[in-house]
């Protein structure tokens, strides 16, 4: 018997019992399905994280606050000051941008409507250090920050907490914490964010403005410091260091009351912490595609019960038990290939279906459908071979006896 005239077979077979198969697929069906969605939750985790750690640089120090200690007892006190901000700018070797940041919760408001975000103060080349673009306006200057202009930008998503689009609120006044600011510009969608603080969510004002309207205090979250491209981060942070324990008056020997931490680190985290969790998540899947394998078997197993008569006559009529082995085997992996496909159908609907409704960014590469679909394929020889052998290791008198 040809391979092609097998394939016949095998199909006719399959479409005799239609229903009973649709059944068996459904264990394959599923399981491809959840191992494309989330391999392609999993893969647009990790391209949401790679576009934070190009958004960030290769260059990027923090400074972060933290709190005088007497004796292991915390006084209470932030240890970031907007001097030491400019003391870097001054005396600090080999950092070509310095952005300090001062944060606090802010009420604003537009017309009847209301939303509450972290209010960041900073300077005028926060934008370039962070690599922001604008959806519309303009990021606010050093003159501005300087006279102590109320003018505010806001992240891409506070018109939409605000019912407004972009065009109306474009030099419109809004009001943060009672007081009137104009709006000079919006900021393009970022997504993610450091820290779980998305710039998206986030408005920003002047440094001074912020210091003197309205927090009232100098105290600074964290410095940013921008390495110039020919120096090592290393020799930046022991420059920073130096810097900054002079400001602070720290004797030899005493420790630093302040931490300088490469953002990037954190993020690297994540990203090894997110492969774990898809690949988890992709194995739990992958077990349903083992159900739907056993599942398989099963019914193969029953159709060579059923179809033992015909073996039989297929034998006296000279197919060999190659042949018959092939058939069924053909069979199984037929089932699962069908099975296959229109799990990759389900897995990128619902891929889509994640990615509009629940916010999620998912990405469905062709290797995770390559991936799943020889998974599949896989089962199918797996799962068909004992049913195969067993089927071609029937006695043909035996077969042609039974009832």
């Amino acid at each position: 018997m040809l391979f092609g005239e097998i394939i016949r077979v095998s199909l006719q077979s399959i479409h005799a019992n239609l229903f009973r198969a649709m059944l068996t697929m459904l264990g394959i069906i599923i399981g491809v399905g959840a191992v494309i969605t989330m391999l392609a939750a999993g893969a647009g985790a990790q391209k949401r994280i790679d576009d934070q750690i190009a958004a960030l640089g290769s260059n990027i120090l923090t400074v972060n606050a933290s709190r005088f200690l007497t004796r292991g007892v915390s006084r209470d006190q932030q240890t970031l000051k907007i001097d030491d901000a400019f003391a870097l700018q001054a005396d600090a070797t080999y950092l070509d941008a310095v952005v300090p940041e001062t944060q606090g919760r802010g009420q604003l408001k537009f017309g009847n409507n209301n939303t509450n975000v972290r209010v960041t103060g900073t300077t005028a080349e926060y934008s370039e250090v962070f690599n922001y673009g604008l959806a519309a306006g303009r990021f606010f200057t050093t003159a501005e920050d300087e006279e102590r202009r109320r003018v505010i930008v806001l992240g891409a998503d506070v018109p939409a907490d605000l019912e407004a689009d972009i065009g109306t609120l474009l030099g419109a006044p809004v009001s943060v914490n009672s007081q009137p600011f104009k709006v000079i510009g919006i900021i393009e969608s970022i997504g993610g964010g450091f820290g779980n603080r998305s710039p998206d969510n986030m408005a920003f004002v002047p440094l001074r403005t912020a210091e003197q309207r309205l927090f009232g205090r100098e105290e600074l979250e964290n410095i940013s410091a921008r390495v110039r491209d020919d120096v090592q981060l290393e020799r930046a942070m022991v420059d920073i260091e130096r810097v900054l324990r002079r400001e602070h008056k720290i004797l030899p020997g005493q420790p630093n009351d302040f931490a300088i931490v490469d953002r990037r680190e954190f993020l690297d985290t994540q990203q090894e912490a997110q492969q774990t969790f898809t690949a988890l998540l992709a194995s739990i899947a992958g077990v349903s595609l083992l159900v739907g394998g056993i599942g398989i078997m099963n019914i193969m197993l029953v159709s060579v019960t059923e179809r033992t008569r015909e073996i039989g006559i297929r034998m006296a009529l000279g197919a060999t038990r190659g042949t018959i082995l092939m058939q069924f085997l053909v069979e199984s992996v037929t089932l699962c290939v069908l099975g296959g496909l229109l799990g990759v159908g389900l897995g990128t609907g619902a891929a889509s279906l994640l990615s509009r409704f629940a916010g999620w960014e998912t990405f469905v590469s062709p290797e995770s459908i390559g991936l799943a679909s020889a998974f599949s394929v896989g089962v199918g020889l797996f799962f068909g071979i004992w049913p195969a052998r067993r089927a071609a290791r029937l006695d043909p008198i035996e077969a042609l006896r039974y009832e």
